[in-house]
């Protein structure tokens, strides 16, 4: 099988890909002002569509695994682009308010089939290695995520936002016809997916631990992605500027952080990388949490970013080494539990944010970490046990 394809070009698609996520992950927060201007929408109406974009993650996480397994992945990867296009275009050029909330649905579920299938593509190209190999896609997610704040903001004082979103469309078209020109891997399931194969994964309590610990995982990006420029601001007393270069800071970190774990750390154990991990993000809790200046909090953040880098590439490298048989089936039910642990999680923090303050985030990110190393503990102890 490895000569019908091959594998270079493969993991560059996937990280076109995984760009195309993080552009889309972020857009709608960085264009979320001038969107509010066009449309005269108020705080109700704009944080609908921060409702939209997770649920369109969720359908295209939940769909994408299934049908790569069937189907294989350049239909599906080439589909999920379009999505992208027409969404971003719709974001760019309507003046309607359902037409812009149906574009914000599209590119969700085109970024969420997005994510899903370029992890588990790349998982199925990898004999070893499967984990520094995620790491290294994870990181064009970080500099799909940083590049359009950073485009947006270079661009602010020659062009209104339309034109760059516009833009971001056009390279996910461009996207979608690369991707039915590549050959990926062939269906490892053509002949179609059983139920047995279904309830096998349901019944895996390894793989069920591992989606669990995504759930947090996935929790606690979300709880610092969605929460820290407010804690910045009202904690730390820094202006709204310098907060949002602190969240910049923490995905620098998560994308150095993975550079690193596909280069020059891809051959450490994935136990012991991960038991680093844990040190790092204790310290950078520490460090965030005792901050009263701009100086220490950002440096805090940046190793939390570092802290944090490992999770998922190592953990869906699990799941790949698990059910190289299955993998977008596999997938699809652990990023889909992980995407629901960041919605109740951040849910909550919302309701203890607006009773008790904003200082409780610490509070999460303290009580997350405990839950994950005691996961992650169970996990390698049943990979032990089963060897």
């Amino acid at each position: 099988m490895s000569g019908t394809f091959n594998r270079r070009v493969v993991f560059w698609s996937a990280c076109l890909g995984m760009l195309l996520f993080g552009i889309g992950l972020i857009i709608l927060g960085a264009v979320l002002p001038d969107l509010r201007i066009r449309h005269s929408l108020d705080a109700v109406e704009a944080g609908s569509l921060f409702s939209v974009l997770p649920i369109g993650i969720i359908i295209g996480s939940l769909l994408f695994g299934p049908v790569c397994d069937r189907h294989g992945y350049g239909t599906l990867l080439a589909t999920s682009a379009l999505l992208m296009f027409i969404g971003f275009e719709g974001l760019a050029f309507t003046h309607s308010k359902w037409v812009l909330s149906l574009s914000v649905f599209l590119f969700g579920i085109g970024g969420g089939a997005l994510n899903g299938a370029t992890n588990a593509v790349v998982a199925d190209i990898s004999d070893t290695g499967k984990g520094a190999n995620l790491s290294l896609l994870g990181v064009f997610y970080g500099i799909g995520a940083l590049g359009m704040p950073l485009l947006l903001s270079v661009l602010r004082q020659s062009f209104d936002f339309q034109p760059i979103v516009a833009a971001a469309g056009l390279l996910a078209l461009a996207a979608s016809v690369f991707f039915l020109v590549v050959k990926f891997p062939p269906a490892k399931q053509a002949q179609g997916i059983s139920m047995k194969q279904v309830g096998t994964l349901v019944k895996d309590l390894t793989l069920i631990l591992i989606a669990f610990f995504l759930f947090f995982q996935s929790a606690f990006e979300g709880l610092i992605n969605n929460w820290t420029t407010t804690y910045l601001i009202e904690q730390v007393g820094a202006q709204q500027s310098a907060a949002l270069i602190g969240l910049s800071v923490y995905v620098a970190g998560m994308t150095v952080m993975r550079l690193l774990i596909g280069s020059l750390y891809r051959q450490m154990p994935e136990q012991r990388l991960l038991s680093i991990s844990f040190v790092i993000i204790l310290a950078a809790l520490l460090l965030f949490r005792l901050s009263n200046s701009m100086v220490p909090a950002a440096a805090g953040l940046f190793l939390l970013g570092a802290g944090l880098a490992a999770g998922f590439p190592t953990m869906l490298g699990l799941v790949g080494n698990r059910y190289p048989h299955l993998s977008g089936t596999a997938f699809s039910f652990v990023l889909v539990i992980a995407l629901l642990g960041n919605m109740a999680v951040n849910y909550a923090m919302g309701l203890v944010a607006e009773n008790y303050g904003i200082r409780h985030l610490t509070t999460f990110t303290f009580a997350e970490l405990l839950i994950m190393v005691v996961i992650a503990t169970a996990v390698f102890r049943r990979i032990i046990k089963n060897r």
